[in-house]
């Protein structure tokens, strides 16, 4: 357990890590790169988040809803559990993106050679729509992003 300031780099929120708690967590994930998964509890909130290292400083990110469920915001100092999580963390395929790739094959062609880390953001896309309408409108521009024909997830075509 460690106390953190909330700090800010751009328009993200984020606490840095004692060196002694970063350096067991770099040592039970085994990388010195990459992004190290992590549970973790924001002044008793317990949330699921990943350790990234930018800028040359380990960063675990604060998001809005561990802010108000810690009712912290910028500058508050909040105190933080962090354990390093072996699970591995898949996200499925929303059921009518999944349909609409089986229907239009070069759509699914362009999805299954795209870099990994953009078929993630556009797979964890769909979780945070609310709506039936949001999510057939969203498939529709992610089936035209993937042909080509649209931005989608802030990016240009594929």
């Amino acid at each position: 357990m460690f106390t953190a300031k909330i700090e800010i780099i751009g328009i993200n929120p984020y606490v840095l890590l004692p060196e002694k708690v970063q350096n067991a967590l770099i040592e039970q994930a085994g990388q010195h790169k990459g992004k190290i998964p992590v549970r973790m509890k924001i002044d008793g909130h317990e949330f699921i988040q990943t350790l990234v290292k930018y800028a040359g400083h380990w960063r675990l990110y604060l998001h809005a809803e561990m802010r108000k469920a810690a009712q912290k915001q910028l500058g508050d100092k909040v105190t933080i559990e962090i354990a390093f999580d072996p699970e591995e963390r898949i996200i499925p395929i929303h059921s009518k993106l999944q349909k609409a790739l089986e229907e239009n094959p070069r759509a699914s062609e362009v999805f299954e050679k795209i870099s990994p880390s953009l078929r993630l953001e556009i797979v964890r896309y769909f979780t945070f729509l609310k709506t039936e309408a949001s999510i057939d409108k969203n498939v529709i521009r992610a089936i035209n992003f993937l042909e080509g024909k649209e931005r989608f997830v802030g990016r240009d075509k594929p």
